[in-house]
C-alpha cells in the first residue's frame, strides 16, 4: 500500500468560505477517482503554531494508483487551488507492508 500525505498552511488572507470549498472539493475526490483505497481530509483543531490547517491522508495500492490519481483533471483543479490558496504546501509518501 502506498500513502499519500498532505498539508496545506494558508495564507492568512484565504477566508473561511474558500478553506470550506477547498475541503469540500477534496471530498469529493473519491467520487470521481476510483484509484483511491481510502481517503481522509480535515482541518487542524490544536491551532499550534506549527500546525498546518487542512491535512490528506490518501492510500493506494501502489505507485501506478498514485500516478492516476495525480494526472486526473479532478485532482489537478483541486491541486491548483490548493497551490493558489495556500502559503506553503507539504507531502510526503511512503510505502507500507
Amino acid at each position: 500500500m502506498l500513502v499519500h500525505i498532505v498539508a496545506w498552511k494558508y495564507k492568512k488572507e484565504t477566508d473561511s468560505k474558500t478553506r470550506a470549498d477547498h475541503i469540500s472539493k477534496l471530498h469529493a475526490l473519491p467520487g470521481v477517482i476510483r484509484c483511491i483505497e481510502s481517503f481522509k481530509v480535515g482541518s487542524d483543531i490544536l491551532n499550534l503554531d506549527r500546525s498546518y490547517d487542512t491535512g490528506l491522508v490518501a492510500e493506494f495500492a501502489d505507485a501506478t494508483a498514485l500516478e492516476e490519481y495525480t494526472v486526473h483533471p479532478a485532482h489537478q483543479e483541486v491541486a491548483s487551488m490548493g497551490k493558489e490558496i495556500a502559503e506553503h504546501v507539504v507531502s510526503v509518501d511512503f510505502l507500507t507492508k
